[in-house]
């Protein structure tokens, strides 16, 4: 039998990550805190308009980079446009990361942190929430004592909600000079609260946001990393020359001039969350406070019958017991207030 030629220790050691993708189709997907009404029309218009010799050709970047650069009030060349933040956060680890070098994370978290830092090589150093989703200021302040090469911190934080003041972040920017410090907004338009404004003032500051949420456009693969303008320079001399195709460019540039479908949605996802949330309180269902189109519940030793349930009604939720240790933990996401009615009533009915 043969056998393979030698590969990265760090990749033998690695976990993969196996999203739960199978069987979706027709179903309530309340799962991976997607867009549950899809794109802007705007945007997919932009899709049916691009022409044969359009698809022929490499993708010309620089008019959309500038388009969106307005659009997120920054310049140009404090942008990299990336294949949705996955990209991003591969391609600042890439950067910035050595193997052996420190990376501190806050768990439960994003699991493409730990992903591509283990992947790299790195040693990671990890903290925890508490038991009520705080975040760990004064551990997270003196782990940064070490000097870390990298601090990456969702805002608000998926999957437990949790939003940092901006205080909170201004206090670890200035405690850690010496290390990156990576805020991953993709759930910002949601939270309202953000650091982009930021990259001027604070060299070892990089934001990511991302098309895939609140704008519907998770099958195109569309991000953003910002960072000051010396930074830049270095990702995109690291960066792959074309990583995002022709196509989610141009509905990237349609999704952020169809505000009034952006405001209605978030309208809809915020009115969504008062009716979940209010349908889990007369359950006595026990759920954490959320900044984003989430929410965090305990099911507790119910969750396996509840799970199975809405799944044969046709709803799918996301089982996050391997981020605490036990089963209970479900996280769902928040859709419209039609939708979030129908939840309700096959959480009723379980219950």
């Amino acid at each position: 039998m043969s056998t393979l030629p030698p590969v990265r220790r760090s990749v033998l050691r690695m976990q993969a990550y196996r999203p739960p993708l199978g069987n979706r189709h027709g179903a309530l997907r309340l799962d991976f805190n997607e867009n549950t009404v899809g794109c802007s029309r705007r945007a997919l218009d932009a899709l049916r308009r691009l022409t044969r010799a359009e698809a022929a050709v490499y993708p010309e970047y620089e008019r959309t980079r500038q388009r969106l650069a307005r659009w997120f009030g920054v310049a140009a060349e404090q942008l990299v446009l990336t294949a949705g933040t996955d990209d991003a956060l591969r391609l600042a680890i890439d950067v910035v990361v050595e193997p052996g070098s420190m990376v501190v994370l806050v768990e439960p978290t994003f699991a493409m942190y730990r992903f591509y830092a283990e992947r790299a090589g790195a040693r990671i150093v990890v903290l925890r929430y508490g038991a009520q989703m705080q975040f760990p200021e004064q551990p997270v302040l003196r782990a940064l004592e070490r000097r870390p090469r990298l601090f990456v911190l969702a805002n608000p934080n998926n999957p437990t909600g949790t939003l940092v003041p901006r205080a909170v972040l201004r206090r670890i920017l200035q405690a850690a000079p010496r290390t990156w410090v990576l805020v991953d907004e993709a759930y910002f338009e949601f939270s309202g609260v953000t650091v982009l404004p930021w990259i001027r003032r604070y060299p070892h500051l990089l934001v990511t946001r991302t098309f895939s949420k609140a704008f519907g456009l998770a099958g195109l693969r569309v991000g953003c990393l910002f960072a000051h303008r010396r930074a830049v320079e270095l990702f995109r001399r690291a960066q792959s020359p074309y990583p995002v195709a022709a196509p989610a460019l141009a509905a990237a540039e349609q999704a952020v001039r169809d505000r009034r479908f952006l405001r209605e949605y978030l309208r809809a996802v915020q009115t969504g969350k008062q009716v979940l949330v209010a349908g889990l309180q007369r359950l006595r269902i026990p759920q954490f406070p959320s900044a984003a189109n989430f929410v965090l519940v305990d099911f507790g030793r119910r969750a396996d019958v509840v799970l199975q349930g809405l799944c044969r009604r046709g709803i799918l939720l996301r089982d996050r017991r391997s981020d605490f240790g036990r089963v209970g933990f479900v996280r769902i996401t928040v859709g419209t207030p039609a939708q979030m009615r129908r939840l309700v009533r096959a959480l009723e009915a379980l219950w």
